[in-house]
């Protein structure tokens, strides 16, 4: 072979790689976009559940189904089949972990990039003397980057109720405190856990001088008080007949908040039938640049501890919760069940920005001016925290009563 045509051998394996890379890439970024469109199929069935609970509502749906992912990567038979129809999951325990690799990597850039805080955390708790197949905790280590800390749940429940609830607390900031309950069932051999924290400034933050005490009036036509922040400008902006969708970006312009508006409190409850994966796709890729008049409530509070064993069960997740299950894909034998899965959030927007936090909890037992628009946020309304490119939510809520500190 001659000089020359080693280069071009050369070249043309490189350029090969180049391409096969590239491919691979692509690969990658479209099972990403499939998970996050997934995962917001089942976040949109789990509020459907949820909202019939009183009050105020917030919960990472993100949060959640990194936890029962982590879950899924062990069960087998009908049990794998029952996780994968409720949670969307459509390729396969192996490749479903391989993007949430990839989707938990794009958020733990946007928050190297420093903009806005946005920490996702996994971890197992095992029983110390059950043997966990090390294939499995390698898979989970891999796809979901958790930390794996053995515990005694036998002699030291306490112990180890004290240190999960711990790591929760670090993870979130000190929003998310006492996650597990004291004490925990004795024939726990497994604890898988995610937090999810947020924190970030509005891209336009509203003026804390412009923020006036007002009426909110809560779906029965009541009225509470609340400080309603004011804030004029070109925002996202779409709406129908039936609702006012507004678009807020945080700094970076990599995540925002979306917000959905009844035209009535009376309407309220017709709006949240009206969530599904299609309208809210619909709602979102009609949003155009307009000036908008925002006036919106400051609101804090807290959601849960919840058990989401029952909502879960109604949307057809049924065995994995039951004595049969089938988890052996964790320990060669899976003779243990989902006891609980406990969730608890938090929600704080203010002038400045928003900040959020949530954790969950999987535990095993054996030209011209434009015209004008206004969103006065002054009723109950649906809002959600999403990352931009892919779309997917993070958290996901609604307001009946921003004068509520409910827990």
């Amino acid at each position: 072979m001659t000089a020359k045509s080693f280069r071009l051998a050369v070249a043309a394996i490189v350029v090969f790689s180049l391409l096969a890379s590239s491919a691979l890439a692509g690969e990658q970024q479209a099972a990403v976009r499939q998970l996050a469109k997934n995962n917001n199929l089942f976040a949109l069935d789990l509020y459907a559940k949820l909202k019939k609970q009183q009050g105020n509502l917030f919960f990472s749906p993100y949060s959640v189904s990194n936890v029962l992912a982590m879950t899924y990567s062990g069960a087998r038979g009908g049990t794998a089949e029952e996780m994968a129809r409720t949670l969307h999951f459509t390729s396969g325990a192996e490749k479903t972990g391989s993007a949430f690799s990839g989707l938990n990597a794009k958020l733990n850039k946007i928050h190297e990039k420093g903009d806005i805080k946005l920490i996702v955390a996994n971890s197992l708790w095992p029983q110390k003397d059950h043997r966990f197949l090390p294939e499995y905790l390698s898979a989970v280590n891999k796809n979901y980057h958790s930390a794996v800390v053995p515990v005694d749940y036998r002699k030291a429940s306490e112990n180890a109720h004290g240190r999960i609830n711990a790591w929760v607390q670090d993870k979130t900031q000190g929003k998310i405190r006492d996650l597990i309950p004291n004490p925990l069932p004795r024939d726990t051999n497994l604890v898988l856990v995610n937090a999810v924290y947020f924190k970030g400034n509005w891209a336009k933050p509203f003026e804390k001088m412009r923020t006036l005490k007002g009426n909110f009036t809560r779906q029965d036509g009541s009225k509470s008080h609340a400080s309603m922040m004011h804030r004029s400008g070109n925002f996202g902006y779409h709406e129908t007949k039936d609702v006012k969708i507004l678009e807020l970006p945080y700094v970076g312009d990599q995540l925002s908040m979306v917000l959905m508006l009844p035209n009535d409190a009376a309407g309220f409850s017709r709006l949240e039938s009206k969530l599904t994966a299609s309208n809210l796709e619909s709602w979102i890729s009609g949003i155009g640049n307009r000036f908008v008049d925002v006036e919106l409530p400051k609101f804090k509070f807290y959601w849960g501890t919840h058990d989401l064993t029952e909502p879960l069960q109604f949307l057809g997740m049924r065995k994995p919760f039951e004595g049969q299950a089938d988890f052996s894909g964790m320990d060669g034998k899976g003779p243990f069940k989902i006891g609980n899965l406990l969730h608890k959030a938090f929600v704080e927007v203010n002038e400045e920005g928003t900040e959020a936090a949530a954790a969950t909890a999987a535990v095993t037992v054996y030209g011209a001016r434009p015209r004008i628009m206004t969103f006065k946020a002054d009723r109950p309304f649906l809002f959600l925290i999403r990352e931009n490119s892919t779309g997917s939510i993070l958290f996901l809520g609604r307001v009946l009563d921003p004068s509520s500190s409910q827990t």
